[in-house]
């Protein structure tokens, strides 16, 4: 019995071709081994790709339209028909332009091609990141050959066409399936996908163009930089294969841990000692700011442990801006541990001083807006 070609693809005995066509492409998106790996897609794929084949000729089209079946063994219109599969080539080369298919081609990548960028890593005091600095770095990386200047050839020879593979940077290999001609495309293993070969090298880099050298380089550094931040030095990397432009270098950035400033961002922050009786009374402390000058920073009479002074536009320079961040002083109030007989004998008389008051402290204590501790877990919570 004749298989109806037509209700394979879905369309009418009186379709177009150009009907047909469009119905076949619908269905192979879907059923395509590639798209679709279930086995009953695939024996479908291949019943639509035979309808196809026999849909689009003129002649076993006819023999359909007749109730017959071109297909069939014994019928002279199916010629080599399906046997084998080996129909299938003349359906894709409907469609690819060819009886194979596979890996398009690229072409010769060619020999001149960019370097590579290089990072290098340098640690750096807090001062030099606030400052800004001037470094002399040596790095080992790929340069330009000095002998043939990139061009990979000795004196005036020239490079010449790869007999392997034509020119092209690529070879190659057509397989025969059950879908038709496989064509698979890899680099040339002769010219490594270029195209070319060079007869007479170079003798310092061997056809490379580039050669491995130390060379010195100064890297300036912005003030504001800091950990993790990459200074950029165009063309300043490897250059590349047959001469080509060099890549760029990055220098990231580490900052030394300081001994009396911790940054954060563009902020600092520090711990003053301050004597029990400065803190009470008020005093005036000297600090050595990052940028080499002196900080005044004014304590309070009546500082507590663990407060906070800012010192605004004392901190370090912004990047881009060059606007400095804050400066913040944590007040740590020493108590003196050794007291001689004079010191003792002070305190004591200034602690019954403060005794005879006692009651009436106690009693506004709590509800002053001072010091206290009330008062402080008052003022965060409400934010007054």
């Amino acid at each position: 019995m004749a298989r109806d070609y037509y209700g394979l693809l879905g369309v009418s005995k009186g379709a177009t071709d150009k009907e047909i066509k469009r119905a076949y492409r619908r269905l192979a998106r879907e059923l395509h081994p590639d798209v679709n790996p279930d086995p009953e897609a695939q024996a479908r794929f291949k019943e639509i790709s035979v309808a196809y084949e026999v849909l689009s000729d003129p002649e076993k089209r006819r023999i359909v339209d007749m109730g017959g079946d071109p297909m069939e063994p014994g019928t002279t219109a199916a010629g080599n028909g399906f046997a084998g599969f080996g129909g299938l080539g003349d359906v894709f080369e409907a469609f690819f332009g060819g009886g194979t298919f596979g890996t398009a081609s690229r072409g010769p990548t060619g020999r001149v091609r960019p370097g590579s960028d290089s990072l290098l890593r340098m640690r750096l005091d807090l001062e030099e990141c606030a400052t800004g600095t001037t470094k002399q770095v040596t790095v080992d990386t790929a340069v330009l050959c000095d002998l043939c200047h990139g061009k990979g050839t000795h004196g005036d020879s020239r490079p010449a066409t790869c007999d392997t593979c034509g020119g092209r940077g690529e070879i190659q290999t057509v397989q025969r399936s059950l879908l038709g001609q496989v064509m698979t495309s890899r680099p040339c293993p002769v010219c490594g996908g270029v195209g070319e070969v060079i007869p007479d090298p170079c003798h310092r880099c061997g056809g490379d163009g580039r050669v491995r050298a130390r060379r010195n380089i100064t890297v300036k550094i912005p003030a504001g930089v800091g950990e993790g931040m990459r200074v950029r030095l165009a063309a300043q990397g490897e250059v590349g294969p047959g001469g080509g432009p060099a890549g760029d270098l990055y220098v990231e950035v580490h900052e030394k841990p300081h001994e009396f400033f911790v940054r954060d961002g563009d902020d600092l922050h520090c711990t003053i000692d301050v004597p029990m009786v400065d803190a009470a009374l008020g005093t005036t402390v000297t600090i050595d700011g990052i940028l080499g000058d002196t900080v005044e920073l004014i304590i309070p009479p009546g500082t507590q442990p663990g407060e906070v002074l800012v010192l605004r536009g004392e901190g370090m320079p912004h990047l881009r801006s060059g606007v400095r961040g804050d400066l913040h002083a944590h007040i740590e109030v020493v108590v003196p541990t050794r007291l001689d007989d004079e010191e003792v004998k002070l305190l004591r008389r200034f602690k019954e001083h403060r005794d005879r008051d006692a009651a009436g402290v106690r009693s506004t204590q709590s509800n002053s807006s001072g010091g206290g501790l009330f008062s402080k877990l008052r003022e965060t919570f409400t934010g007054r």
